[in-house]
């Protein structure tokens, strides 16, 4: 558990950033999280008090400026069932392990409810704080409880469905709790008998392109795996957070409006009456698609993801990002709200 002082963050965003923290450790357990973050006699009595960031898999995050306070790496791994009924079968997760790694452990074995998610970036404790989703699932449907330590009272807390109020890439943790908890593991309730989601997207098209006659979990798995490829650009080539924005949700009357305007905006209605706009449309409508300014960029072929060609800082991704905010306003009178947490 060694405290790491000016410690380069570029291997740990998926942006491929190169801010710095102030202090860098990682954590593999509870033990460890509660000496590091109380005990550590290689901080000053003044440093001790500075602001604690725990970072996942860096694949949401922007770091639009140095970090000066200590960062945590949740390290924390297993994948355990622990109960199962005749429907579901009950998993706990370590918040550290790989999310799609994950997927296909459940793949392998079987359990279904989260081949819709394949290939998101990010790991486990993520997936309940943002409550990820993609392709007509969202954890929310899978989720069955997780453990989280309060950092400022030093104690585990178990938070249920209810608990963790999700909303639409939100949760407790983003607003309520934020910065106040560290969550540790997740458990899943997942499926013994698949209930297959393929009218979402491209799915079904794909499933026909690859020739599949009877369908699986394996085999949506592996169609989402292709569409995402085929749309997104690999962290692991250009840097990126996935998508940068929300698609916003406007009311009926004013798309209404919108649409006597611009006769091909794209909406979907909301279970509450609203309609959800694609942000990537009017991004894109905004002249703003393959459009780069030396090494930040908003990409070719998907303009809802913003990118780092090579040795952007985080303040021009973020500026870039809040002049395309600004053009959607002026031009739909629409505010598009940043997905990617800014650091």
């Amino acid at each position: 558990m060694q405290i790491q002082e000016n410690f380069s963050l570029k291997p740990y965003n998926t942006f491929g950033i190169d801010a710095k923290a102030k202090y860098f450790s990682t954590f593999s357990n509870t033990t460890q999280l509660i000496e590091l973050t109380t005990h550590n006699s290689q901080l000053t009595t003044h440093d001790s008090q500075l602001t604690t960031f725990i970072l996942g898999a860096g694949s949401n995050i922007l770091f639009a400026r140095n970090f000066d306070g200590l960062i945590l790496k949740n390290d924390i791994r297993r994948i355990e069932k622990i109960k199962e009924d005749d429907e579901y079968v009950y998993v706990k997760v370590g918040a550290g392990e790989n999310w799609h790694q994950f997927v296909l452990n459940c793949i392998q074995n079987n359990w279904a409810g989260v081949e819709n998610l394949s290939l998101i970036p990010g790991n486990v404790g993520a997936s309940p704080m943002q409550n990820i989703g993609a392709y007509g699932v969202e954890i929310k449907e899978v989720f069955h409880e997780l453990k989280a330590f309060h950092l400022h009272e030093k104690a585990n807390y178990t938070f249920g469905l209810k608990d963790c109020e999700f909303g639409y890439r939100e949760s407790v943790f983003k607003r309520k709790y934020k910065d106040q908890f560290v969550i540790l593991d997740v458990t899943y309730r997942l499926n013994k008998i698949p209930k297959f989601n393929t009218s979402y997207g491209a799915i079904e098209q794909e499933l026909e392109r690859m020739g599949i006659k009877e369908l699986s979990i394996a085999a949506i798995s592996q169609a989402v795996i292709n569409i995402r490829t085929s749309k997104l650009p690999d962290p692991a080539m250009i840097g990126n957070a996935g998508s940068f924005f929300k698609n916003p949700s406007i009311s009926n009357e004013k798309f209404q409006n919108l649409k006597s305007k611009f006769q091909d905006i794209v909406g979907y209605k909301n279970s509450d009456g609203s309609i959800k706009l694609a942000a990537a449309w009017l991004i894109e409508q905004c002249g703003w698609k393959g459009y780069r300014r030396g090494d930040a960029g908003c990409h070719d072929r998907q303009p809802l993801v913003l990118v780092n060609y090579g040795n952007a800082t985080g303040k021009e991704i973020f500026d870039l990002s809040e002049e395309i905010r600004q053009t959607v306003i002026k031009k739909f009178d629409v505010e598009l709200e940043r997905e990617v947490n800014i650091i």
